[in-house]
């Protein structure tokens, strides 16, 4: 275990003290991120259901797909609780076409059934497998505390991804609703979407079927109140794993 001087302890005090002064987020500062990186990166935003990523990360995705970057919007299921692909309208994921052209995405899915998700070692396995092919950069997903079981287990099968490919990717976590869905979640870093809020909107309510008129209401609350934590007007707000590389979010 390395030692601490007393000399190396009053410089990370500086560094707080200093953040403290300018109004930085700690953790950033401290991490030393290199912000504006101008090669193009990926990143995949998964999500229990379509709309789960447009809602809780549609800000951010817009922002770094105008940077150039790459955005796959990989949902669990396609939003049908049928198990036979026969029976499926395809209209959910219709919609979630819709919305990924408005935020210049690529959507996917995993093909498992809205409502009954499973996670076993083949599910893992697939997940994985998925996550390798695409070769993300930084995966967004579910906060694991989470009232939606499709929510937990897509959080899951993240993480232990993560954990097979060596934590090779930058991993942040997201909030939907205001308190309906995530819960117990505290920020690391956060997001300014005060001017992509627009192209938001746009790709929420590309769900038409599923009630945009009411739970983007809630989720805007949400990005008000991260924007009066954060300085902004409306904000996203990310959990960071700290064993994490260092990812540059737009700030």
């Amino acid at each position: 275990m390395k030692s601490f001087s007393r000399r190396r302890i009053l410089s990370a005090g500086s560094v707080l003290a200093a953040t403290a002064v300018v109004g930085l987020p700690a953790p950033a500062l401290l991490r030393g991120e290199q912000r504006g990186s101008a090669s193009k990166l990926k990143v995949v935003v998964t999500g229990g259901h379509p709309g789960d990523p447009e809602y809780g990360c549609g800000g951010t995705i817009s922002r770094l797909t105008e940077l150039g970057h790459e955005a796959v919007l990989l949902y669990l299921n396609q939003g049908e609780p049928v198990e036979s692909p026969a029976l499926m309208t395809g209209h959910r994921m219709e919609e979630a076409k819709k919305a990924c052209e408005i935020l210049k995405a690529r959507p996917a899915h995993v093909g498992q059934i809205d409502g009954n998700a499973v996670v076993d070692r083949s599910h893992y396995a697939q997940f994985l497998e998925i996550l390798e092919k695409e070769k993300p950069n930084a995966v967004f997903t579910h906060w694991p505390i989470d009232n939606h079981a499709d929510h937990r287990a897509t959080s899951m099968l993240v993480y232990d991804a993560w954990l097979h490919m060596q934590k090779k990717f930058s991993l942040f976590y997201y909030e939907v609703s205001n308190g309906e869905d995530t819960q117990q979640f505290t920020p690391s870093d956060y997001v300014d979407i005060s001017a992509s809020e627009p192209k938001k909107r746009l790709a929420c309510y590309a769900h038409a079927s599923q009630a945009p008129e009411r739970y983007y209401a809630l989720q805007d609350a949400v990005a008000r109140w991260r924007g009066i934590e954060s300085g902004r007007t409306r904000a996203e707000a990310f959990v960071r794993h700290v064993q994490s590389p260092r990812f540059a979010l737009p700030v």
